[in-house]
């Protein structure tokens, strides 16, 4: 057996809302489902990217909802989100218009570029070319 894909990843966020107004308007990700003040969603590319309200995630399920295991982390989490390589500069500009900071921009190794920065929460974002894997 070998896992297909990674169909959803989680971030988890100090506020959702917050959150939410930075991934829609900012990295430009479509909303799936219903948000409430524990959780959204939004699709990416063919994937899904979860927003959980950190200590929300750490209750378990009451009577009624979803019997989800609790979950979380602390301190920030890593999502790398994939650019072809001359939409990089592009980013960086877009980034540069939200007031948000690239803390890093560079090439790999083998020639693939990434830049990082940070959302409200203080998660590490990541930028880069799909060539980084491959």
């Amino acid at each position: 057996m070998q896992a297909a894909r990674i169909l959803e990843t989680a971030l988890y966020v100090r506020d959702i809302a917050e959150a939410v107004r930075f991934y829609r308007e900012v990295i430009g990700l479509e909303p799936v489902g219903r948000q409430n003040e524990r959780n959204a969603f939004f699709r990416c590319g063919d994937g899904i990217l979860l927003l959980f309200k950190a200590e929300e995630s750490l209750k378990p399920a009451q009577p009624g909802q979803l019997p989800v295991p609790t979950h979380g982390a602390t301190g920030p989490g890593h999502v790398c989100f994939a650019a072809e390589g001359d939409e990089i500069d592009a980013w960086r500009q877009h980034l540069k218009r939200h007031g948000i900071a690239i803390e890093a921009d560079f090439s790999w190794p083998n020639g693939a570029r990434s830049i990082y920065f940070r959302d409200p929460s203080g998660n590490s974002l990541e930028i880069a070319e799909p060539g980084l894997w491959g």
